[in-house]
């Protein structure tokens, strides 16, 4: 079965559609960000100085600033790691995840292997599934599409020598564990896995997709690598001024904050969705989106768009295919009139 690789779900939005489709977050950016982008518009004569912003995401996640590399949004890290690393001789990416890596990987001629992880197993990670001289490993945590998030465990299982492992964290800072500090799950400080690359987005909580701003955080030696695979003066100025200030201590408060009351706007989309015949949502959804499993479902999105709501299709989601659909987590105000129109949809579908 082909997959539409370059699909995203911004091709779901259009005018006049309540969009449920993105993951990136609506809300108005607040003062301690939006002043430091709006005062670097004064210094765009000047060639981009990535050296700030990079001790700050240094600083952030407890590591040398050499171990960290900024891109324009972590997209581009898939690139540069497709491109910097085309002699590996094994690549595996475990899906469904977000397609872009293996996108990247086949556009820079690698030949990709997939592991796809089961519907029944609630799509968690076994390490086990990964062929054992796999040199490079692509696995999101949190997952994009599924929502789940893996153990650390598991995912570190996957480190070795000899084999760079990939975890794209795009997702990381909107999950939330009742009374446990940071990130759960995370493997963003941790140095003592070999080939460890943890790639992180600013785009999706802070409303920033149209900026463009991410990085990479892995052995010094890598990165270098990478870096000589980017264009000179990859992230702009104002990205920049973005990346020092959501590494702030005020921002990762705030970001702790949000994913607070995401996870209860989330607990209430899953609620809701699963009071509804012939829905399923597997697993236990951990981030700003939920998938589901839904019979007929490209029809179904098709009578959400003429009721004014958009649905990222799934089929485009190794591992997934016609019966899915991915659904944003919004507010509950917002999901409440969503699930109606969603029940009304099936209930008369012949």
């Amino acid at each position: 079965m082909s997959f539409d690789l370059d699909h995203h779900g911004d091709a779901e939005v259009g005018a006049g559609l309540i969009d449920l489709a993105v993951n990136v977050r609506h809300q108005a950016m607040p003062g301690w960000l939006a002043d430091p982008i709006a005062a670097s518009l004064g210094s765009l004569s000047a060639y981009p100085d990535e050296r700030g912003a990079t001790a700050a995401v240094a600083a952030r996640h407890r590591r040398d600033p050499a171990e960290v590399l900024l891109t324009a949004g972590a997209a581009q890290a898939f690139v540069l790691l497709a491109q910097a690393l085309r002699g590996a001789r094994r690549p595996v990416v475990v899906h469904p995840q977000f397609t872009e890596p293996e996108a990247a990987l086949r556009n820079a001629g690698h030949e990709v292997e997939r592991v796809i992880l089961r519907e029944a197993d609630g799509f968690r990670l076994d390490p086990g599934l990964v062929p054992e001289d796999a040199d490079l490993v692509f696995v999101g945590n949190p997952t994009n599409p599924t929502s789940v998030l893996h153990p650390a465990a598991d995912v570190a299982k996957l480190a070795r020598p000899g084999r760079v492992l990939v975890v794209d964290e795009a997702f990381a800072d909107t999950t939330f564990r009742a009374g446990a500090p940071g990130e759960p799950e995370s493997l963003a400080e941790r140095r003592d896995l070999p080939g460890l690359v943890v790639l992180r987005s600013l785009t999706k909580t802070w409303g920033l997709a149209g900026l463009r701003i991410g990085y990479a955080l892995g052995p010094a030696d890598l990165l270098r690598r990478l870096a000589a695979a980017r264009p000179l003066w990859a992230v702009s100025t104002p990205a920049l001024a973005a990346a020092a200030a959501c590494a702030s201590p005020v921002a990762v408060a705030a970001e702790r904050e949000i994913a607070g009351a995401l996870a209860a706007e989330r607990a209430h989309l899953v609620e809701q969705l699963r009071r509804v015949p012939s829905v399923t949502v597997p697993g236990d959804p951990a981030s700003a989106f939920v998938a589901v499993r839904v019979p007929g479902a490209q029809d179904v999105r098709a009578d959400l768009r003429k009721r004014g709501y958009a649905v990222r299709r799934g089929d485009t989601f190794p591992g997934l295919g016609p019966d899915w659909l991915r659904i944003a987590v919004r507010d509950t105000a917002t999901t409440d009139r969503f699930v109606q129109t969603l029940s009304e949809v099936i209930e008369e579908r012949p």
